[in-house]
């Protein structure tokens, strides 16, 4: 079972920008799809984005594309969201996700990933 940790999240102005990581305890974390997702409050958590085992498939919220930008390290067993040009809707707790298959009922289903890390808040001041 993997467990993940997040870091990187913090206070910043609206244009600035933040660099996610999340950090996998196994050895196996390149045979994992990982997602990052994000969850306002009163809001229902929300896809961000999402890469394949080998990164070379990249998945990305419409809402995000062109800002965020999704890497992984499989050396490091980490996963980074690079997130740049903050917005004040951007401000929520960010979650990495993990899945041992590629998500069958879309990368942007929440359900479809198994393996969930604790969180990291963001906030974006305008």
């Amino acid at each position: 079972q993997v467990q993940l940790v997040e870091s990187g999240g913090g206070l910043v102005q609206a244009g600035g920008s933040l660099r996610l990581s999340c950090a996998a305890s196994e050895r196996t974390f390149s045979s994992y799809f990982m997602g990052w997702f994000r969850q306002a409050p009163g809001k229902e958590r929300e896809f961000v984005a999402a890469m394949s085992r080998s990164g070379g498939y990249i998945y990305y919220a419409d809402s995000v594309k062109g800002r965020f930008t999704i890497s992984r390290d499989n050396a490091k067993n980490t996963v980074y969201l690079q997130m740049n040009s903050l917005k004040s809707e951007d401000t929520a707790v960010y979650y990495c996700a993990a899945s041992r298959s590629r998500p069958q009922l879309g990368v942007h289903n929440w359900a479809e990933y198994t393996y969930w890390g604790q969180g990291t808040q963001v906030t974006v001041s305008s």
